[in-house]
């Protein structure tokens, strides 16, 4: 890294979301289409910040941008220091702005509507908004949220989880498909077929699989929606939990049990640290009431 042309206290918010859309994407070119800027612009804002800091926070040496040590430690600490900018606004906006609790797919499942009725109930004066966000922690890494449901394991740093509960895993499969007649599934009636993969938020990969016994082909995916238009075509099968039936009816697939694959771990997370919202604490014991669980 060159020596800085401009100092730390030179930087504005605009490259702290620049860097955190660059990290959430691992792409240059959609990071900047989220922003609405030029990909050129989006290279030279992160350039400016990385000389700044003296450090390199991006690896470029591969087609799929990864952060580097040093990026994995600033992410953290821009996503604070982003949310707390957005915080501080709030303040002159209202006493009690919104509770944002992000998800990528099927909130809460089953619990959803419970979770947000009772919460209306007992916190009138701080409204809950539940939003999806399209990546792996539901914008709870870059501050775009106060709290995220999020399934499966969690590895990004700087987050928080608690286990709330788990579901069961069921194929979903088209509605004309000699499978959408069977009573139950396991994975090896997969194996022969072409499975959407949901690359960007999803639970399922081929490691569901025995390495001898994996699917004939894969589909990937960026989104639920899309997931389910390609298993409607008939395009491939797909593996969800009992969240995507409860939440997403469609008339061309079929949801059925798949007893033999493992349940999913759905969590709580929060960024470590201060609570990003006052009333973060008491979303916590309510989810937990909610699904059950002490």
């Amino acid at each position: 890294m060159t020596k800085g042309t401009f100092g730390p206290g030179a930087l504005e918010l605009r490259h702290l979301r620049c860097f955190l859309a660059i990290a959430d994407e691992g792409n240059i070119t959609r990071a900047a289409a989220r922003l609405r800027i030029t990909q050129p612009a989006a290279s030279r804002t992160l350039a400016a910040l990385e000389d700044a800091l003296r450090a390199r926070l991006v690896d470029r040496s591969t087609h799929h941008l990864t952060l580097t040590p040093e990026g994995r430690a600033f992410r953290d600490k821009a996503a604070v220091a982003v949310a707390a900018f957005e915080d501080a606004l709030d303040v002159g906006r209202s006493v009690r702005r919104a509770l944002r609790l992000g998800h990528a797919w099927s909130a809460a499942g089953a619990y959803t509507t419970p979770l947000l009725r009772r919460w209306r109930a007992t916190h009138p004066d701080v409204p809950l908004e539940l939003l999806r966000v399209d990546d792996r922690t539901a914008g709870l890494a870059r501050g775009a949220v106060d709290a995220a449901l999020l399934r499966g394991s969690v590895g990004t740093p700087g987050l928080v989880t608690e286990l709330l509960y788990t579901e069961a895993r069921v194929a979903a499969v088209p509605v004309d498909s000699a499978l959408a007649g069977r009573g139950r599934l396991v994975l090896a009636d997969l194996a022969g077929h072409t499975v959407a993969l949901n690359t960007v938020s999803g639970t399922t990969t081929l490691d569901l699989w025995p390495v001898d016994a994996r699917p004939t082909g894969t589909i990937t995916v960026a989104n639920t929606d899309d997931w389910l238009a390609a298993i409607a075509a008939s395009r491939a099968v797909g593996v969800t939990t009992t969240a995507t039936a409860d939440l997403h009816p469609h008339p061309g697939v079929v949801y059925v049990p798949l007893p033999d694959a493992p349940p999913v771990p759905v969590f709580l997370a929060r960024r470590d640290g201060p609570p990003s919202h006052p009333a973060l604490r008491d979303l916590c014991a309510l989810a937990h009431e909610v699904t059950g669980r002490d």
